[in-house]
C-alpha cells in the first residue's frame, strides 16, 4: 500500500492502528524498562571512575545518559501502571457496563456531585487511554530533548577541541573562528530555550523571528530537531497535550528534591566525615572495596589492619595530577597532547612517532617526577617510596609502593601523602591524603 499521507486507505490504516497501539507501547515499555533497569547501574560505575579519573567529557556524556535514562524510566513506568488500569477498566466495563447512580442509592447531593465529576464510565476510560497515549509519546519525546541538550554541549567542545586547542592550526584564526563560533553557539543556545520555554514567542514577533530564524536553522541541525519537530508542534497546538508537558516539569524536580533528601541522624558525624584523621572511608581501603561503584578516592592501602611486614601504598591517576606533573617538570609536556577524545585512525606517516628509546625515556622521567613530587610518612617519620604505574584490583591506574612495617608499635598508625605544588615560582609540600590503619604483628 502506498504510504501517501493523502491516500484515503493509509487514513483509514492509521486509524486502525492508533486504536490498537496499545499493544505495542505495553511491549515497548517491557524491553525498555528491563533495558534501562540493566543499564542503569552500568552508567552509574562509569559515571563514578569518570569523576573519579578527572574525565570531564565522558562525565557529561554518562550525566546526560543517566539523567535519559531516569526520565524515560520513570515515565514507562508510570505509564505501565496506567496502561494496566486502562485494560482492568476494559475488563470491568465489560462486565459492569456503565455506572448506574441510581442503583448505589446515595443521598442527592452525593449523586449530583458524583455525576458531575465521573460523568460516565466510558469517559472515564477515554481519559486513561488519553493520557496513556501522550505520557508514552512524551516519554521518548523527552528524550530527544536531553539527546539535544547533549549535542549541544558536544558542539562546544567540539568548537575548543578542534579550533581553540588545535595547536596544529596558526593561533590567529583559529582562536578567531573558535570565539565566533562559541559566540554564535552561546546566543542561540539562549534563544532556543526563550523561545522553547515561551512555546514559540520569538516565532510569534515580525522583528524577533527575523533575528531568531538564523539561529533556529541551524540548531535544528545542531539538535536533530528536524527528526521529532512534527511531534513537538502536535504536542503544542493542543491543551489536554500541553497541560501534561507542563505537569511533568514540577513532577521530575519534586522527585529530584525527593531523592537527594535524607534524614540527618547526628549534627557533627557529617562534619566528621571529612575528616582523614577521623574517618575511617572505605575507598581507602582496597578490601572493603566490594561493590561495583566502589573505587579508589586518591589513595588507598591493602586494610584497615595491617599484619603482613608491608604496607601497599596506591594513588590514583587522575588527568589534574598529570597536569601537576607537566606544571612541576614543563619539559615532559608533549607539543601535541593527545589526552581526551581521539579516533584510532592515524594520517600520520612513520616519521611523526618517537622512537622507543625516546619513549621509554619519558616514561622513566615521568615516573621520576612523580616520585620527587610525593612524599610518604608513617605517623611523623618519613618513609622512602620507589613508586612504579600499576593497576589496582577496580581496574583503575596508577601508581604502587610498598613500604615496610618493620618497627612500627602495635597499634593506630596515620599514612600521610604529601604532594609538591608549584605555587608561582614557590613550591609547596601539602598534605594530600591520610590514612589511618592498625599494625598488630601475626
Amino acid at each position: 500500500m502506498s504510504a501517501n499521507h493523502d491516500n484515503q486507505d493509509f487514513k483509514s490504516l492509521l486509524d486502525k492502528l492508533q486504536q490498537e497501539s496499545w499493544q505495542l507501547e505495553l511491549i515497548i515499555s517491557g524491553f525498555a524498562i528491563f533495558g534501562l533497569i540493566s543499564a542503569f547501574p552500568e552508567i552509574q560505575v562509569a559515571l563514578i571512575k569518570a569523576e573519579a579519573d578527572d574525565q570531564i567529557y565522558s562525565f557529561v556524556l554518562l550525566l546526560i545518559s543517566k539523567v535519559a535514562c531516569g526520565i524515560l524510566l520513570f515515565n514507562l513506568l508510570i505509564h505501565v501502571v496506567l496502561r494496566g488500569l486502562w485494560i482492568g477498566a476494559l475488563g470491568l466495563r465489560y462486565v459492569s457496563g456503565e455506572i448506574e447512580f441510581d442503583d448505589l442509592k446515595y443521598h442527592s447531593r452525593f449523586t449530583k456531585y458524583l455525576k458531575k465529576k465521573i460523568v460516565s464510565f466510558d469517559k472515564y476510560v477515554a481519559t486513561l487511554e488519553n493520557y496513556c497515549s501522550v505520557l508514552f509519546a512524551i516519554s521518548f519525546l523527552l528524550i530527544f530533548y536531553v539527546i539535544s541538550i547533549a549535542l549541544v554541549v558536544l558542539s562546544i567542545i567540539a568548537v575548543v577541541f578542534f579550533f581553540i586547542e588545535n595547536e596544529s592550526l596558526p593561533e590567529g584564526p583559529r582562536v578567531a573562528i573558535g570565539a565566533i563560533l562559541l559566540v554564535f553557539i552561546s546566543i542561540g543556545m539562549i534563544l532556543t530555550f526563550i523561545d522553547f520555554m515561551t512555546q514559540g514567542f520569538l516565532k510569534k514577533k515580525k522583528w524577533l523571528s527575523k533575528i531568531y530564524f538564523p539561529f533556529y536553522w541551524v540548531f535544528s541541525f545542531i539538535t536533530l530537531s528536524f527528526l521529532y519537530r512534527a511531534l513537538v508542534y502536535n504536542f503544542l497546538d493542543d491543551k489536554f497535550t500541553k497541560r501534561i508537558s507542563f505537569l511533568l516539569v514540577p513532577m521530575y524536580i519534586l522527585i529530584f528534591i525527593l531523592t537527594s533528601s535524607r534524614y540527618q541522624t547526628s549534627n557533627h558525624l557529617d562534619n566528621i566525615k571529612t575528616s582523614s584523621m577521623l574517618y575511617l572511608d572505605k575507598a581507602k581501603y582496597e578490601d572493603l572495596l566490594t561493590n561495583d561503584e566502589d573505587i579508589v578516592d586518591k589513595a588507598s592501602i591493602q586494610s584497615k589492619t595491617i599484619t603482613e611486614p608491608y604496607l601497599k601504598l596506591f594513588i590514583s591517576f587522575s588527568q589534574s595530577l598529570e597536569d601537576k606533573i607537566y606544571r612541576f617538570h614543563p619539559t615532559l609536556k608533549p607539543k601535541n597532547d593527545r589526552r581526551g577524545f581521539r579516533t584510532k585512525v592515524k594520517f600520520q606517516n612513520g616519521s611523526n612517532f618517537q622512537s622507543r628509546k625516546k619513549r621509554d625515556s619519558l616514561a622513566r622521567k615521568y615516573v621520576s617526577v612523580f616520585n620527587t613530587m610525593h612524599e610518604v610518612y608513617i605517623d611523623t617519620i618519613k618513609c622512602s617510596s620507589d613508586f612504579l604505574i600499576s593497576t589496582n584490583i577496580k581496574g583503575q591506574t596508577g601508581f604502587e609502593t610498598y613500604l615496610p612495617t618493620k618497627g612500627l608499635s602495635d597499634g593506630k598508625h596515620l599514612l600521610t601523602v604529601r604532594r609538591k605544588v608549584l605555587r608561582k615560582k614557590d613550591t609547596l609540600l601539602k598534605k594530600y591524603v591520610i590514612i589511618p590503619f592498625w599494625y598488630y604483628q601475626e
